[in-house]
């Protein structure tokens, strides 16, 4: 989620001194458009850069990177929620709106995106071509949010939930690789951010896998597809999504409100309410098949690296760089174990000053943990098999469920050698630990 708490401290100094952003830029060297994304909470400067800040504006660095009580108590929660044709995502809005409205939300949709521009005129049959359509959507998608999320700091509320009626990475089902490739690079993003700019992503199962007496063109003039090209393209938004921290898949083995109030279920979790539980099973598997992973389109490859920090009795804090080709992300995660499978959980994302930051609390008694995650989609459960250098044999795959009792069906090309979930010794910050 952006960060308007340091981007309009920024402008307030800046402003102060009578500077324009190119002005600013020059000064501290930078771009004029990188200002511009300090500014509007989209990225922070790095740590040498805030240095050169604070003795410009004449103010110690943590000054700087301070904000107000008042405003670290605001928690803002950006999500999406996609799907195929026919996957009930308009209904799932009005039960979205009714649940967390009760909650205490302040609940603010993002329309989609598409729908806005078709039934404006705009659309990839109007356009020069698909790529030139789908530039002007990815375009008008990030500014809407930008738009939501700065409406959404001036709220006088503690909690609010943004919800996209589709976000930026639908668009990567509806194009091929050069196609997307061009797209992003027009609006100066990559893959890595336009995914996890997002806290989470809910897709919901077309009609047409499991559903199928359901499926209907006739609620939404739009919606052209046939049964087999709706769960084609379920599909592919599924892959697009895939590689996420925090992607969940609800599909049709239950009835319709069930399927509504499994969605729910799941928001709920994610944000914490009541409590921020993870339900998480673990397995020791066979050194999987690489080439396999790497060739499937619902798996997609991350480079993590894992640091421990200095933390409390009965607590686990680490931080976390995640992303791939030099595009990273970073986390702060805190936890504390409840029971064998159930621990609390609490992430937020940092920029990458704060974790640059963080990196010295490390904690010296465990070693930096680096390694290969594949997340992979597979009959609409989502697993993250981690593969470590110093294992050749074998491997870890992990699931996150809302329910303890979910049974677990795991593709034929992963051999499962036993559960680990109550193993403490194939925990992340056990294989971290420093032996003497």
């Amino acid at each position: 989620m952006n960060d308007y708490t340091f981007g309009n401290k920024i402008l307030e100094l800046r402003t102060q001194l009578n500077l324009s952003q190119t002005e600013l830029a020059q000064m501290v060297g930078v771009t004029n458009k990188a200002v511009s994304k300090w500014e509007t909470g989209k990225s922070k400067p790095t740590t040498n850069v805030i240095r050169k800040l604070a003795a410009l504006f004449k103010i110690d660095i943590n000054e700087l990177l301070s904000t107000r009580g008042e405003e670290r108590k605001m928690k803002i929660s950006k999500i999406v929620i996609t799907g195929g044709p026919c996957a009930g995502k308009s209904t799932a809005m009005s039960w979205v709106q009714n649940a967390f409205t009760q909650m205490g939300y302040a609940v603010l949709f993002v329309p989609e995106t598409a729908t806005e521009l078709i039934t404006g005129g705009v659309a990839p049959w109007t356009c020069r071509t698909n790529v030139e359509y789908q530039k002007c959507q990815l375009k008008l998608q990030i500014e809407k949010e930008n738009i939501f999320e700065q409406a959404a700091h001036t709220m006088a509320v503690d909690k609010v939930l943004i919800v996209c009626d589709r976000g930026a990475l639908d668009n990567k089902a509806y194009m091929n690789d050069l196609e997307f490739a061009e797209a992003i690079q027009f609006i100066g993003s990559n893959e890595v951010e336009l995914r996890d700019n997002y806290d989470a992503v809910f897709h919901l199962v077309t009609a047409a896998k499991g559903a199928e007496e359901f499926y209907t063109t006739a609620n939404n003039s739009a919606r052209t597809e046939t049964v087999e090209e709706a769960a084609a393209l379920d599909d592919k938004l599924i892959s697009a999504w895939t590689g996420h921290p925090h992607l969940r898949v609800i599909d049709n083995t239950l009835t319709f409100e069930d399927k509504m109030k499994k969605l729910i279920a799941e928001i709920a979790s994610f944000l914490g309410e009541p409590e921020p539980y993870e339900i998480e099973r673990k397995y020791l598997i066979e050194y999987p098949d690489i080439r396999w992973l790497e060739s499937n389109p619902a798996c997609q490859r991350i480079e993590i690296i894992q640091t421990y920090l200095n933390s409390a009795a009965g607590e686990e804090v680490r931080v976390r760089q995640r992303g791939i080709d030099g595009n990273y992300i970073y986390y702060q995660t805190i936890k504390r174990k409840v029971s064998d499978m159930k621990r609390v959980e609490i992430e937020r994302r940092l920029s990458q000053a704060e974790y640059l930051k963080l990196l010295m609390l490390a904690d010296t008694t465990k070693r930096q943990i680096r390694k290969t995650r594949y997340c992979l989609t597979y009959e609409n459960q989502y697993f993250e098999i981690d593969v470590y250098p110093f294992w050749s044999d074998k491997a870890i795959a992990e699931i996150e469920m809302s329910d303890e009792h979910t049974e677990i069906v795991f593709p034929k090309q992963i051999k499962v050698i036993k559960e680990v979930t109550d193993n403490d010794s194939f925990r992340n910050a056990s294989l971290a630990q420093i032996k003497e």
